[in-house]
């Protein structure tokens, strides 16, 4: 068995260059189209959602669904945030869903009510494990707003270390990334994120 050596110069050689250059240029415009229209990974940052998500945590984030399937109660987002509340950095935000377009939204007595009903939480932070949560409102005074049309009201977990429509006001679902659906680093809280369900509360008024 004799075997003849390639040539760079030759068109073997040539031919397969081309095709890993092919290759690579494929795997990049589907990477590209993946994270576009499909999926995306981040990492949470700050402390905002503890301690349902942990600073560090890396979350895939689903493009795809949304176009056909609304943004519901519960879930949680990733979004672009307001002028003035750190779109220098061009680091989205991630926040729950707590109200939708037509929603009432009021906050007292350290609860979140919509549409007149108390909405039964048991994600928000608490500071040790079986703790009680810490009030939604450390201010006494009562909040309230009516969520516009095409807008969802967002809260972080951690109530009392969240900057969220609390501050900046209702955020338009058009500056949203994506629904947040699985957490998959560390590898040991790896998990698909369950979406609460809030069966007491009423739809918003169309």
């Amino acid at each position: 068995m004799t075997l003849r050596p390639i040539s760079l110069s030759g068109r073997p050689a040539l031919r397969h260059l081309l095709e890993i250059i092919e290759m690579l240029a494929l795997t990049l415009i589907i990477f590209f189209i993946i994270q576009t229209f499909v999926a995306q990974p981040f990492q949470v940052e700050g402390g905002s959602m503890e301690r349902f998500l942990e600073p560090g945590q890396f979350v895939l984030v689903d493009k795809l669904t949304p176009r056909f399937d609304p943004y519901k109660r519960g879930d949680v987002v990733v979004f672009e945030p307001p002028d003035g509340f750190g779109r220098s950095t061009k680091t989205p935000f991630i926040k729950r869903v707590v109200g939708l377009a037509g929603d009432s939204v009021q906050i007292h007595d350290g609860l979140v009510w919509i549409n007149g009903t108390a909405l039964d939480e048991s994600y928000p932070y608490a500071s040790t494990e079986g703790d009680p949560p810490d009030a939604t409102d450390a201010d006494p005074d009562e909040f309230a707003e009516t969520v516009p049309d095409g807008d969802l009201f967002l809260m972080g977990d951690h109530r009392a270390n969240s900057v969220d429509s609390r501050v900046f006001g209702s955020v338009p679902a058009t500056a949203v990334v994506g629904r947040a659906w699985l957490r998959y680093w560390p590898f040991d809280v790896f998990t698909i994120l369950p979406t609460p369900a809030y069966p007491k509360v009423a739809a918003p008024k169309s």
